[in-house]
């Protein structure tokens, strides 16, 4: 009866270890995750924002020349206000005389 009851408790004992030893196994497992996961955090985070500052200087960038343009057609164009072109004359310089 002994050996039985011996058996019983060994036999008790393993599944109950082997259970304590897969929860271990898997709160150790996740703890290592979890430092591998904050290690790289601070990477990712200035990885994304160096990514949110390129997207918002082009954007940026795209905004003023929208402005600039639509300005510029806002004015009109300078042939409208603009005055004759000046005409070539000729003027004499000194030894060479003017042709007529």
């Amino acid at each position: 009866m002994e050996q039985a009851v011996i058996a019983a408790l060994l036999l008790m004992g393993l599944v109950i270890g082997a259970g304590i030893g897969a929860a271990y196994a898997r709160a150790k497992r996740g703890w290592k995750d979890y430092r591998t996961a904050r290690n790289i955090v601070p990477g990712a985070r200035r990885t994304a924002w160096l990514a949110t500052r390129a997207v918002i200087t082009k954007v940026g960038v795209i905004a003023l020349l929208l402005v600039g343009a639509a300005a510029y057609a806002a004015v009109g164009s300078d042939h409208e206000r603009a005055g004759p072109a000046p005409t070539p004359t000729a003027t004499p310089t000194p030894g060479h005389p003017v042709r007529r």
